[in-house]
């Protein structure tokens, strides 16, 4: 993460007033794993600690608490450099959500800062990406079902789905750890989703790992079979701290 970036999620702390409403949290064993990103670039397994991941993805009627509670990240008060021109635009107003945003959505078109924050009222954090990987391969029984086809493929289907699509509420089956909603409702923001891929300036100065980079990148992952992985990757490389989409949430964890 940037040094920049970091020393605003230090201010986001001081700009905490009450914490948003409670929430479910389940602790999960950690453990190594075989990642998409290898953790030393080449082949060697990740190793996540144990940790506690939230139930569910935050929903607008939790986000709504918070924002009433801590003003400062209305969509109207929001400083610029913390969420851009998207942030909240498809709530009624500032602090209602109306008919495009109902209570049990998820929340969207929330900046990585955002939604930081949110986590830091829980006295959390947002996940890392090995965390969340980790948590996102398992299924109702296995706690890594990557090298079932049928299952890839179902998490594949709802790539399909229009963006346009109403987004369903949260709470659907939950997965071998008790944590719903890992795949097939809204992207999610992670703590180091900035570090996923080799930045723009590294590739000028002629980076030894310029094949991590966009679509090369690729060819330096393993388990390639699972795309929808992937796809989160390159989502989440493509985006600035400040920027919002129409179906980026997130949810919270905590270190054990």
């Amino acid at each position: 993460m940037p040094a920049r970036w970091r020393r605003w999620a230090c201010v986001l702390g001081l700009m905490l007033a009450l914490p948003a409403v409670a929430a479910d949290y389940v602790a999960l064993p950690g453990g190594r794993f075989t990642s998409v990103l290898p953790a030393d670039g080449k082949a060697a397994d990740a190793q996540v600690a144990p940790f506690a991941l939230r139930v569910e993805p935050v929903s607008n009627a939790e986000f709504l608490a918070f924002v009433t509670a801590n003003p400062q990240w209305r969509r109207d008060r929001v400083a610029s450099i913390l969420a851009d021109a998207r942030y909240l635009t498809h709530w009624a107003g500032p602090d209602t959500l109306g008919d495009d945003a109902l209570p049990s959505q998820p929340v969207t078109r929330v900046s990585w800062f955002a939604a930081q924050a949110y986590c830091e009222s829980e006295g959390a954090r947002l996940p890392s990406w090995y965390e969340w990987e980790f948590a996102a391969a398992a299924d109702a029984t296995r706690r890594d079902a990557r090298k079932d086809a049928a299952w890839r493929e179902s998490i594949l289907g709802w790539y399909a789905r229009p963006s346009n699509v109403a987004l369903p509420a949260v709470g659907g089956a939950a997965n071998v750890y008790g944590v719903r909603d890992m795949n097939g409702l809204v992207w999610e923001w992670v703590d180091d989703f900035n570090a996923l891929m080799v930045a723009s300036d590294s590739r000028q100065q002629g980076d030894p790992d310029l094949l991590k980079f966009c679509g090369a990148g690729a060819i330096s992952m393993q388990e390639k079979e699972n795309y929808a992985v992937l796809m989160r990757i390159a989502m989440l490389s493509a985006l600035k701290a400040a920027d919002t989409t129409n179906n980026m949430g997130f949810r919270c964890a905590k270190s054990e």
